[in-house]
């Protein structure tokens, strides 16, 4: 039987007589859209890897004050690690024309979604809201301010939403540019204190985001349409209109747009008031789990933005029926899932299409593994967001992870999965699942790459072998489990990229791993995976 082909809805444009060809080594390809700071293209590495490049408008360019920002503000935005945000992979500062790459995230904006398919169901939108903040967590982790969040800037990829942009407002609203007919930020989605000139800090992003969910919520914005100036006026004096709104979601959002920044809610906050939600089901009253009245209180339902949860401890968050029925519209690409490994999800949807629960640890693997702790968030539900969202969005991602055909392939007796799929774990709450080729919430593949502070963690039925040179082959990784089978990957032992190996329980399948960067503690790991499955 023949594996699904990826397909995927096409959004660029093509390439104008006057848009580079090329920009920083990077070949351009199309055109993604633009805005008020400049052209974001569609490029490729040398390698072939799809990447999201922004070149700064030329204006821009020509004032030393925006570069002596935008430097610092690329610099700020490599520190970002997060799974709901796009990474940054590379940037220009000094160029002629100043440009930051991003990874390519392959799915329409929230705001593309809303404009063809109206509205999104309740439970969509608190997922919605749960994973935008847990992106604004890492987002302010690194000390950024978003400035300019709003649904175009929030991309929803097979595994959940994507927040772009990231404190690169800040560049161009440093300078004498801004005050040329330009503002940096979105009327409709700009917190009060934003529109009065006055100093942003993380609850400004707090207050886009209520206003995003109830955009996406109601399907009108909440401060109306019109004039930008009549729009920062409601902003600033005026409640928001929430009447179209869900009545369940009234609580939250109306805490979200809050006047005073000091009396919203906290990313963190959000993130267990939605958890709370979903796992107590509708009718839950979100207004008695967020800040209220005159003051905010230091925690949360006990629980500080600083604690990390265990597994354990966090509710189950039930998915949804489908709520959104969209026919897609199939495109035929060149049989890759453009950057389909970049993102990270929690699906556990395996290489050929069929879903795998994860079972329960072996004791002994638990005790092996040492105590881990689980994420602050829950949206790992990001199943719940591709049955609904990437469906209405009218775009749907198959990761076959093989090639049709057997007999023997270009590893000899094995098949390629995925290949070089660069994949970032933000700290220790975080696995590789080995089967997918993505990162996944701890504790969740059954076939992982988990971490610690000292090195990588594995299957108690798993196997490993790391090369003693710096080439390794599926057949070299047979071989050396074979006769040299390691039980624990020490982050010493794999420096200057030593290429690593790990087979399956089963034998079937075997990923061949270097680890790039990190290892020095309980910060961001990065790996390069590669999967090879057994022929015959």
């Amino acid at each position: 039987m023949s594996s699904p082909q990826p397909v995927v809805q096409s959004a660029h444009l093509p390439l104008t007589p006057d848009d580079p060809r090329e920009i920083g080594g990077y070949r351009i390809h199309a055109r993604l859209g633009s805005g008020g700071m400049g052209v974001v293209y569609l490029a490729h590495t040398p390698g072939g890897r799809p990447i999201a490049l922004k070149a700064v408008r030329e204006d821009f360019a020509a004032d030393p004050e925006f570069r002596r920002r935008f430097a610092q503000e690329v610099a700020s935005a490599r520190r970002i690690h997060g799974l709901y945000t796009a990474q940054v992979v590379d940037a220009g500062a000094d160029d002629v024309v100043p440009w930051l790459a991003t990874a390519y995230v392959p799915g329409p904006s929230l705001q593309q979604v809303v404009e063809r398919h109206g509205p999104l169901p309740a439970a969509e939108v608190l997922r919605l809201v749960a994973g935008i903040a847990e992106a604004l967590q890492a987002i302010h982790g690194a000390g950024v301010i978003h400035r300019d969040l709003k649904p175009a800037n929030v991309l929803i990829a097979e595994d959940g939403p994507r927040v772009i942009d990231f404190g690169i407002a800040r560049a161009a609203d440093s300078t004498g540019l801004t005050g040329t007919g330009l503002r940096i930020g979105t009327a409709a989605f700009m917190a009060p204190e934003q529109a009065l000139g006055h100093a942003v800090t993380p609850a400004t992003d707090v207050f886009a985001l209520g206003a995003t969910a109830a955009y996406v919520a109601g399907g009108v914005l909440p401060f109306g349409s019109g004039p930008e100036s009549a729009a920062l006026y409601r902003v600033v004096h005026e409640p928001a209109d929430l009447s179209h709104v869900p009545g369940e979601l009234r609580e939250l959002v109306g805490h979200c747009l809050t006047k005073s920044p000091e009396l919203r809610p906290t990313p963190a906050e959000l993130i267990v008031a939605v958890r709370t939600h979903l796992a107590a089901g509708p009718g839950h009253d979100l207004g008695g789990l967020l800040p209220s009245g005159g003051h905010r209180p230091p925690v949360l339902g006990g629980f500080s933005p600083h604690d990390r949860p265990t597994r354990a401890a966090a509710p189950a968050v039930p998915t949804p029926p489908p709520a959104v029925h969209v026919p897609t519209e199939r495109v035929a690409t060149d049989g890759r899932v453009p950057g389909g490994g970049t993102t990270g999800g929690a699906a556990t949807g395996g290489p050929d299409g069929e879903r795998d629960a994860a079972p329960a640890r072996k004791s002994g693997s638990a005790a092996r593994r040492g105590r881990r702790r689980g994420r602050t968030a829950l949206v790992a539900g990001g199943a719940a967001v591709v049955a609904g969202l990437v469906a209405a969005a009218g775009a749907v991602y198959w990761m076959t992870g093989e090639q049709d055909g057997g007999g023997e392939g270009p590893a000899g007796g094995y098949t390629p999965g995925y290949a070089d799929v660069e994949l970032t774990a933000p700290d220790d709450g975080y696995e590789f699942d080995l089967r997918t080729g993505k990162v996944a919430p701890a504790e969740t593949a059954v076939w992982y790459l988990a971490r610690d502070k000292n090195g990588f963690l594995l299957p108690e039925d798993a196997d490993a072998f790391v090369a003693a040179g710096y080439s390794l082959g599926p057949a070299d990784c047979e071989r050396g489990v074979d006769a040299e089978p390691v039980t624990s990957l020490p982050f010493a032992e794999l420096a200057d990229e030593r290429p690593f190996c790990v087979r399956s329980s089963d034998g079937e399948r075997l990923v061949v791993a270097r680890l790039v960067e990190g290892g020095d503690g309980t910060g961001p790991v990065t790996v390069v995976l590669s999967q090879y499955r057994r022929n015959g």
